[in-house]
């Protein structure tokens, strides 16, 4: 089974920590998903007999789009696509866009998991991020949302400057208040050339420090885990029965069609991506011309995929899976580079899966990237 990805690439205004691809302009808004559909449309074959498991509305901000617009878009998936019965179709969603009468709206389609972009309950951590909503409307949509929607997941993020433990035990504790069964939460990273990194290079904003989010880190996973919540995920916890299939099935290497500027797409050894530009992309997709580049991954980098992936979930690494898919000599080798590791009590073997520890979970990425492999030679 596989996913359709689908890049709304707008957005009101632009967080300051963001570095993801979207226009604050909406002049283009309207060819913008005619290109959309039209994109959809040309790749229906791409998938061949596989049918389609997940909807994922990603951006910018997919909520700004009207529900008819929304709409449109989920009907030329179904038409041209084998989609199954009950699909996981998710729209990520602003809380100043979530008005009861759009949430309502949106509950009449097939819609049916709203991931919301709330980041912080805290006034001054929003204004600071650039967010735009406010504190008072992130509550406010979540007491609707859940009325019409059992599915939801929100952004949390944390080792904000100036954050305090108890203040970032707040944030967790009113999200909790909500009956929310998915949180998904990330560490502060200032990304190169974003207003972020410009505002601490001008000492405007304190630099995020590592060893506070490694603390905020601790806190949320003990704090949700006596909730029920399973850390399947580095950054991502759910209630059983409310894992994100679409992200899951991102992690356990199943192909997608990534749809619109910038977005991906994966078929198991090919990866490709979309131009990250909006005015050339609808000109491209109005000229019968899919503006696309292609990367045919080679056995070391999807043995570092897999490592990367692994590593992040509660899934693990297989060792089997190591031997059987990449050879007896890349098992030697990630056999080899993992002893320091289990030694340190960062990552452990168990039933023939190799995992991080408890310790070891917020440092997964830089594990993983020490038992990357550059060659075999």
């Amino acid at each position: 089974m596989s996913g359709i990805y689908i890049h709304i690439p707008f957005c009101k205004q632009a967080c300051h920590y963001c570095d993801f691809h979207f226009s604050t302009s909406l002049k283009k808004k309207e060819e913008m998903v005619l290109a959309l559909a039209k994109e959809i449309q040309m790749r229906k074959d791409e998938l061949g007999n596989e049918v389609v498991a997940t909807i994922y509305f990603g951006g910018g901000t997919p909520s700004i789009l009207s529900v008819e617009e929304i709409q449109f878009l989920i009907d030329e998936v179904y038409k041209n696509f084998d989609v199954i019965k009950n699909p996981e179709v998710t729209l990520e969603a602003n809380p100043d866009d979530l008005s009861d009468e759009q949430i309502i709206k949106l509950s009449n389609t097939q819609i049916n998991r709203l991931s919301i972009g709330i980041q912080s309950f805290f006034e001054d951590d929003l204004k600071l991020m650039n967010r735009a909503h406010n504190a008072e409307e992130a509550k406010r949509c979540l007491e609707t949302a859940t009325k019409y929607f059992d599915n939801i997941t929100i952004d949390l993020i944390y080792g904000i400057p100036n954050m305090s433990n108890e203040r970032w035990l707040q944030n967790i504790e009113t999200a909790l208040s909500f009956g929310i069964p998915h949180i998904s939460s990330y560490a502060l990273t200032v990304e190169p050339k974003t207003a972020l990194d410009k505002f601490i290079k001008k000492g405007l904003v304190k630099q995020p420090d590592d060893e506070v989010a490694q603390e905020h880190f601790h806190i949320l996973v003990n704090r949700l885990q006596e909730e029920g919540f399973v850390h399947y995920e580095l950054s991502n916890f759910g209630k059983t029965d409310y894992f994100s299939k679409n992200n899951s099935a991102y992690w356990l290497g199943k192909k997608y069609i990534g749809i619109g500027p910038s977005a991906h797409s994966y078929d198991g050894i090919n990866r490709s991506w979309n131009i990250a530009n909006n005015t050339l992309y609808i000109k491209s997709i109005q000229e019968n011309q899919l503006p696309s580049e292609t990367e045919t991954l080679t056995t070391v980098d999807r043995y570092n995929e897999y490592i990367m992936t692994g590593l992040r979930t509660i899934w693990g690494v297989s060792l089997e899976r190591i031997e059987k898919e990449f050879g007896p000599k890349y098992l030697e080798y990630l056999n080899l580079q993992s002893q320091k590791f289990i030694q340190d009590e960062l990552l452990f073997v168990k039933n023939g899966i190799l995992k991080t520890t408890q310790k070891g979970k917020f440092l997964s990425d830089g594990i993983a990237s020490d038992l990357f492999l550059l060659n075999l030679e």
